[in-house]
This record gives structure tokens, C-alpha cells and sequence, in this order.
């Protein structure tokens, strides 16, 4: 009987020892679950860097993806941010967002919206690869600090060469014989045009032309001078003298008398001065005392001023 007393205590001993094994079984699963690397659902401090700007926290959560949306901070699929969502929540861990920065770039005739994390407005072009050159004018310039909707212009610049032909044009050089009537005019070398290339540095902009340098000339022909004789051989027949006024008619070299043929010629010298003029008569008049011809206004002012009206003058008839 003692000894069946004995064997029933063991087994409520044994029993007691398997439930409090249990016990802290349990515990430790429990705690194993809330409690990893010492995290636990306890408060906790976070830091968060927000593009710049700091804030600190008090938070349950235990993962970095739960306190976001803990704390309804957006984020968009351009954002950046360390450590990672999935990353677990540890007291005092600095959390930092990058925004990146939106610039709107006009270029070949299109806008285009960039996004980049980088300082300078060159940098965010480069970071998005967009093919520009260094001749390229980017305004504000690439070494500008970008800002977030900042506007962009590209221009695009082309420099190319280019060679044109052009003509050279001939020089005339007039020669006097007294020997031919003043009314013989001939050619002696006739004139020929000459050739030369021209190198051009052309600058566009945006495929419109802005500049245009010479950087070389090179003459393929010279010209050859034109060579002109002109005779002066002049046959004077009767002289006349009297008064030469002066009216605007045909704006030629021409001449009103009240007697000579129509279409005659005659040598008007001003005795004043000695300067003559050949003039043709096509018109009649004057007929005032002592009027002898009325010059058209441009043959007057060759041998006088045409303030003074009339001139004192000696009409010579021309008979070749």
C-alpha cells in the first residue's frame, strides 16, 4: 500500500513538470514571434529624412513598410528610399526619402518631362540620357542648380562648311581717241567675268540659319577688263551767244531752242566758267530777250549753279 502511495506521487510530480515544461514552451514560442533581434511591438524612435527634411517619430510598427502607411507618408514610383520596405523596424533607425525633381525640357520642337535625383541641371539631362552636344545651348545653363518644374531650353547648334561660287565682275576702262567723232564708241577688249569660291563656317540654330563666317577665298579665274574707246573728235559749225536758262523736262541731256533742228546737237560752254556741256534739242523755247537755249535741268547744273537761273553762255553748232 505505501509503496502504490509512493508510484502515485512520482506520477503527480511528473505530471506538474510537464505542464510547467509546457508553460514555458509556450512562453518562449510567443515571445518568439513578437520578438525578433530585439524587435519588438513596443514604441519606438524613428528618424525620417524626408528629401531633406528631418522628423522624428514614435511608432509601433515593425516593419518600414507598416510605418509608412502607418503614417500615410506618400510615396511614388519615382521615389527612393533606404532602407527598403521589407526591411524590419529598429529603434532609432534613420529612414531617408529621396524625391527626384521634375524639370520640363523644351527640345526639337517637343517638351519633355525629366526626373533626376542629381544637383545641376546638366546632371539631370545626363542622368536621363538625353542626346545633346557640347555646342548645344541649354538655358538655364547646365551648371545651374535644378529646381522642381523648372522650364528647360535646348537649342540645338550645327556648324557646317560650306563653299559657294560666285562671279567676279570685270572692271570697264574707257580710253579717249581725238581722232574718232564723239559719237563713235567701240569695244577694244571685251570684258569677261572672273570666278572665286568662298568658304563658309555656318552656324544654325535649331536647323535656322544665325551665322555665316568667311574662312577662305580662293579665285579659280581672274576677270579680264573690259577696254572701251570713246572718240572726242567734235566738228563745230556756227556760234551763237546769249543767256542759257534752265527747266525740268525729260531729265536727259537735252535742250529747247527756238530755231535749230530737232534732234540736232550743239556745245553750250559757260564763259563764266569755261565748263561745256553737249546737249540735243528736242524741245522749243525759250523766248525770252536775249535767250538763245533752255537746258534741261541736269545739263544746266554741270556748267552752273541752278540758283543763279541763267547763264551767260556760247552755243556752238555740232555738224558730225
Amino acid at each position: 500500500m505505501l509503496k502504490h502511495r509512493r508510484k502515485s506521487k512520482f506520477r503527480y510530480i511528473y505530471f506538474f513538470l510537464i505542464i510547467l515544461g509546457s508553460f514555458y514552451f509556450g512562453k518562449f514560442l510567443f515571445f518568439k514571434d513578437k520578438r525578433v533581434l530585439g524587435i519588438t511591438a513596443s514604441e519606438k524612435k524613428i528618424i525620417l529624412n524626408d528629401n531633406g527634411f528631418k522628423k522624428e517619430f514614435k511608432t509601433n510598427a515593425l516593419s518600414v513598410e507598416e510605418f509608412i502607411k502607418d503614417t500615410g507618408i506618400p510615396l511614388t514610383e519615382k521615389d527612393l528610399m533606404f532602407p527598403d520596405k521589407s526591411a524590419l523596424l529598429l529603434p532609432n533607425l534613420n529612414i531617408e526619402i529621396q524625391r527626384p525633381k521634375k524639370i520640363i525640357v523644351s527640345v526639337d520642337k517637343e517638351k519633355k518631362e525629366l526626373y533626376g535625383f542629381k544637383e545641376t541641371v546638366g546632371e539631370i539631362i545626363s542622368e536621363n540620357n538625353l542626346n545633346i552636344k557640347e555646342e548645344d545651348l541649354v538655358k538655364p545653363e547646365r551648371d545651374t542648380i535644378a529646381h522642381n518644374e523648372q522650364e528647360i531650353k535646348i537649342t540645338r547648334v550645327e556648324i557646317k562648311e560650306e563653299i559657294v561660287k560666285k562671279n567676279i565682275d570685270f572692271k570697264t576702262i574707257e580710253k579717249e581717241d581725238d581722232k574718232l567723232s564723239w559719237r563713235t564708241r567701240k569695244t577694244e577688249v571685251k570684258g569677261e567675268k572672273g570666278t572665286k569660291e568662298i568658304r563658309y563656317e555656318v552656324a544654325y540654330h535649331d536647323s535656322k540659319e544665325v551665322n555665316r563666317k568667311i574662312k577662305e577665298t580662293v579665285v579659280t579665274k581672274e576677270p579680264v577688263d573690259e577696254v572701251v574707246i570713246q572718240g572726242t573728235y567734235v566738228k563745230l559749225g556756227k556760234s551763237h551767244t546769249g543767256l542759257a536758262s534752265w527747266y525740268a523736262h525729260t531729265g536727259t541731256m537735252s535742250a529747247a531752242n527756238p530755231w535749230l533742228p530737232m534732234g540736232s546737237y550743239v556745245k553750250v560752254t559757260n564763259k563764266d566758267n569755261g565748263k561745256s556741256v553737249i546737249v540735243k534739242i528736242n524741245d522749243r523755247g525759250p523766248f525770252g530777250p536775249n535767250r538763245i537755249i533752255d537746258l534741261d535741268k541736269v545739263a544746266f547744273e554741270k556748267i552752273a549753279s541752278l540758283g543763279q537761273g541763267i547763264a551767260n553762255i556760247k552755243m556752238e553748232e555740232i555738224t558730225n
